[in-house]
């Protein structure tokens, strides 16, 4: 009998015996405030769907529509005879909603940071990525081949001081941060990075996966934000966020999306994003430019929980965003309260290592503007309990 995957088992029992093992459970119901997660109805604190879009009416109208008009399936990559008028519509609405000359749209988020890293920089190139940027953003600088010097978190000082520490040793370079950090739900200095780009005459790129639907006027993200509207060379976002769908998306300097056109691989050899998903994207752009009222009602829900976590005495962390992480250091601790608030009818995953660093496990609240104020009540109850049950607050 062959030995050849006995490490594989070796290393699924560490995770166990360390808590690290991801025990995924399955939801039975469409998203919401509430979900049927392993056959038992439980208030949801862990989707990304920020505006409660993932099962708007409108949206699913919309989805049923394309269904009909384009059918299941795209049936070919962007490039061959993939791309339909509602490809061309997105792309042209959302450069629109992002105040940008261009965008092009693949088929995540991840995707778009696969298609895109690599077709700008590459062996003789470097890239200046804050340390604490997203998994895609890593995969996406390792597939490149660039040099990966990494700054300090959110720090835009050091990341001028390695700049000026491998200047001359690069042809091309490129700065690269998150927007909105997933687990911390902090927000990277881009007006302040900017500067430095500019002064070192450097491309910018921005992941504002966290950031579309949340952050700047009606969820125009963190751009907007900030308000550096024609300064960003490189907007990275993805609908599978507060736009409640599925599909990736690269907005800026239109040089830059033709040039994806031509050698985003994601683009090149995979097939475009489905029909339904696409009109469900376009219904989103329509509800955020026609009423800020989800993301307003999101802000409003965000403030309220993580002020009641605060004085019952939880660490939030350095949160300045609805992401609300629960800082409990272990990830077996994490684990325990994650179950424990399951028993309580709250739905809250525990976050560990390698998703988060090691001794800095979380359980990661993910507010929405679909929470009524009785809800965040019942978790905020349930939080208490078991926080007080495990030892974590007094």
């Amino acid at each position: 009998m062959s030995n050849r995957l006995d490490w594989i088992q070796q290393e699924l029992a560490g995770l166990k015996e360390a808590g690290l093992y991801n025990r995924i459970r399955t939801i039975g119901s469409p998203q919401g405030a509430w979900l049927i997660v392993d056959g038992k109805r439980v208030l949801n604190f862990c989707s990304n769907n920020y505006l409660g879009l993932a099962n708007e009416p409108r949206m699913v109208a919309a989805a049923k529509a394309a269904l009909d008009q384009f059918g299941v399936g795209p049936g070919a990559v962007r490039t061959i005879a993939g791309t339909m008028s509602l490809h061309l519509e997105l792309e042209r609405r959302m450069a629109a909603f992002k105040g940008v000359e261009s965008a092009i749209t693949f088929q995540s988020g991840f995707t778009a940071n696969l298609a895109t890293i690599p077709a700008l920089v590459g062996k003789e190139d470097v890239v200046f990525s804050d340390e604490l940027n997203h998994a895609s953003i890593i995969d996406g600088c390792r597939l490149s081949g660039a040099r990966i010097v990494r700054y300090a978190h959110a720090d835009a000082l050091d990341l001028e001081r390695v700049i000026k520490e491998n200047e001359g040793t690069y042809n091309r370079a490129i700065i690269i941060t998150d927007g909105v950090f997933s687990m911390d739900g902090d927000i990277a200095p881009l007006d302040k990075i900017y500067e430095i780009a500019s002064a070192y005459d450097i491309i910018l790129m921005v992941d504002d996966a966290h950031g579309e639907g949340v952050l700047g006027k009606g969820g125009r993200g963190i751009v907007d934000h900030f308000g550096l509207h024609g300064k960003v060379d490189i907007e990275v976002g993805t609908l599978s966020k507060a736009f409640g769908v599925v599909g990736g998306v690269v907005a800026g300097n239109p040089v830059i999306v033709e040039w994806l056109r031509q050698r985003g691989r994601p683009f090149l050899f995979s097939s475009a994003v489905t029909p339904a998903d696409v009109a469900a994207g376009i219904a989103a752009v329509d509800l955020l430019e026609n009423s800020t009222e989800l993301v307003d009602r999101l802000w409003e829900n965000a403030r309220y929980f993580k002020a009641e976590m605060k004085t019952l005495g939880f660490d939030t962390g350095f949160s300045t965003t609805p992401i609300t992480p629960v800082m409990l250091g272990e990830a077996p601790l994490a684990q325990q309260f994650s179950r424990e608030l399951f028993e309580e009818n709250v739905f809250a995953m525990s976050l560990g290592f390698p998703t988060v660093p090691r001794g800095k496990a979380r359980i990661r609240v993910m507010i929405s503007a679909t929470h009524s104020r009785e809800d965040l009540d019942q978790g905020l109850e349930a939080f208490a309990r078991v926080g007080r049950k495990l030892g974590v607050i007094h």
